[in-house]
C-alpha cells in the first residue's frame, strides 16, 4: 500500500523510516518531509500545517493510510477533513486532538474521569494566578495552555520564578496565543516515563516503556525543551507499573472522551509521574513522542504500515506488537542557543561516518543548502543506537557521535542516566 505521512521532524523521520521497511507498504510519500527523510520517502513540499494543501495532496496521490505525525494539523482539524474525503486516518479528529491542543481542557477531562494527576486550576487573570501560586507554594509548576511545542511547562523553585512566569504567559510575551490561559499545578515528586498506546475506539494496545529527557542540561537542569533524547524501555517501568497506567490512566481517559461523543484513533501518550502514591499523569499528547518515537521505531519488530491501518479501520483488536530484546537509546543534538534563538544554515558533516559506526540518524530540523546538510532548527538530529541494555545502546550513541563535525551543535553527555544507575545496581 502507499502511505502518506504527514511532517517533517525526528519523529516523522523514524515513522518514515520504520514503514519503508514493513513488507505490507509498496510506497511512502511524505508533506514536507527532510533531507532525512528523503531518502526513505519521496516528499513533497507542502507545510503540514496547509490543511487546503494536504488535501488536495492526498487528493492527487490516493494514498491507502494517511499518517498525521505532528500535533498542530490534528489540533487543526486535519483528521477529520481527511475522513470526510473517504481517507483511511491515522491520528484523531479535532474534538479528540483538544487533549493536547488544550491542557485546561486534558485536565478538566482527567478530573472526571478520576485519572490520577496534580492538583491544578486554571487561570486567565494574573492576578488569580498569582493568588493561586501563592497558596500551592513553592515548588510549582506553571503551564501554557495551548501547544507550545514542548516548551510550555516552567517548573517554578520560587514563588517568584513563578509568578514571573505566570505573567509573562498571560501576558502573550513567553508563548503567544497558548500562553492565554495557564494551569496552575501542584509539584509531584519521582521518575517521569513516557506511556504510549495505539488507540482504536475501544482497542488500547501499550507500545514498549519509554523515557526521554525534557531539561536542556545534564542532571535534568536548565530549561524544558521539545526533548533531548530518549530511550526504550525504561527500567522504571516495571509490569505492575505499565498495568496500573493502561487501567488507571489510558482506559480511563478514553471511555470519558467516548461519553462525551469522541472517538479516538491514533496514539495516546501519557507523560506520567511514578509517585510514592502510584503513577500520576503530567500531560497528554495525541501523537507519537518526539524523540521517544525514535528509540521506539528502532526496536518495534511489527509491521509498522499494518498496524497502524488495523488501527484507522477500526479492528485493531487482536494485534499484537513485537519488540526487539536489545534496548535504543537516541542522543538529540540541538543548535547552540535552543531553547532560545540560535544561528542557522551552518553546515553540518559527519553523518555518514556516524552511520557507519552502527548509529541511525534521524533528521528533525535541517534542510539542504548548496549540496550540504544544515541546521534549520532547534533540535536538529537524533542519532539513535541499539545494544543489549541501555548502557551499551549509550555507549554506541555517543562513540558514534565522536564522528559528528558541527560546531554549532550542543547535545547532553548523560541520556539514560537514571537507567544505567538501575543497572549497575
Amino acid at each position: 500500500m502507499k502511505v502518506l505521512v504527514i511532517g517533517g521532524g525526528g519523529r516523522e523521520h523514524a515513522l518514515c523510516w520504520k514503514l519503508k521497511r514493513s513488507p505490507s507498504v509498496s510506497e511512502v510519500v511524505c508533506a514536507p518531509g527532510n533531507p532525512g527523510i528523503a531518502k526513505e520517502a519521496r516528499c513533497v513540499a507542502v507545510n503540514a500545517e496547509d490543511i487546503k494543501d494536504l488535501l488536495q495532496l492526498a487528493r492527487d496521490e490516493q494514498p491507502q493510510l494517511v499518517v498525521v505525525g505532528p500535533e498542530v494539523p490534528l489540533v487543526m482539524g486535519l483528521g477529520d477533513r481527511l475522513r470526510t474525503e473517504g481517507f483511511a486516518v491515522y491520528g484523531p479528529d479535532r474534538a479528540a486532538a483538544e487533549l493536547e491542543g488544550s491542557k485546561s481542557f486534558s485536565k478538566t477531562l482527567m478530573a472526571e474521569a478520576g485519572v490520577p494527576t496534580a492538583a491544578f486550576e486554571t487561570h486567565t487573570d494574573p492576578d488569580q494566578a498569582e493568588a493561586c501560586i501563592r497558596r500551592f507554594g513553592a515548588p510549582v509548576v506553571v503551564k501554557a495552555s495551548g501547544l507550545a511545542a514542548g516548551k510550555g511547562v516552567i517548573v517554578a523553585r520560587t514563588i517568584d520564578e513563578a509568578v514571573t512566569a505566570a505573567r509573562d504567559m498571560l501576558s502573550g510575551n513567553s508563548f503567544g496565543e497558548a500562553g492565554s490561559q495557564v494551569v496552575i499545578e501542584e509539584f509531584l515528586e519521582g521518575e517521569e516515563a513516557s506511556c504510549l498506546f495505539i488507540v482504536s475506539g475501544d482497542t488500547i494496545l501499550p507500545l514498549d516503556s519509554s523515557q526521554d529527557h525534557k531539561a536542556l542540561l545534564d542532571g535534568d537542569k536548565g530549561p524544558n525543551t521539545g526533548g533531548m533524547g530518549a530511550y526504550s524501555p525504561a527500567p522504571c517501568v516495571t509490569p505492575a507499573i505499565a498495568g496500573q497506567v493502561l487501567e488507571r490512566i489510558a482506559r480511563p481517559i478514553i471511555a470519558a472522551l467516548k461519553k462525551r461523543g469522541i472517538e479516538f484513533i491514533g496514539t495516546l501518550y501519557a507523560g506520567v509521574m511514578l509517585t510514592e502514591d502510584g503513577p500520576k499523569t503530567l500531560e497528554f499528547n495525541v501523537r507519537f513522542g518526539d524523540p521517544e518515537c525514535q528509540p521506539l521505531m528502532s526496536r518495534l519488530q511489527s509491521d509498522l504500515g499494518e498496524v497502524l491501518l488495523a488501527a484507522a479501520e477500526k479492528r485493531l483488536d487482536g494485534v499484537r506488537l513485537d519488540w526487539d530484546d536489545r534496548a535504543a537509546l537516541c542522543v538529540v543534538v540541538v543548535s547552540d542557543g535552543y531553547p532560545g534563538g540560535f544561528e542557522k544554515g551552518q553546515p553540518i558533516a559527519g553523518l555518514g561516518a556516524i552511520e557507519q559506526a552502527g548509529a541511525i540518524v534521524f533528521h528533525a530540523g535541517t534542510a539542504e543548502k548548496n549540496g550540504h546538510i544544515v541546521n534549520a532548527g532547534g533540535r536538529v538530529l537524533g542519532i539513535t543506537a541499539l545494544g543489549d541494555d541501555v548502557s551499551e545502546a549509550r555507549l554506541r550513541a555517543y562513540q558514534a557521535l565522536e564522528k559528528l563535525d558541527w560546531p554549532g551543535g550542543f547535545y547532553r553527555r548523560d541520556i539514560g542516566y537514571r537507567a544505567i544507575a538501575r543497572e549497575e545496581k
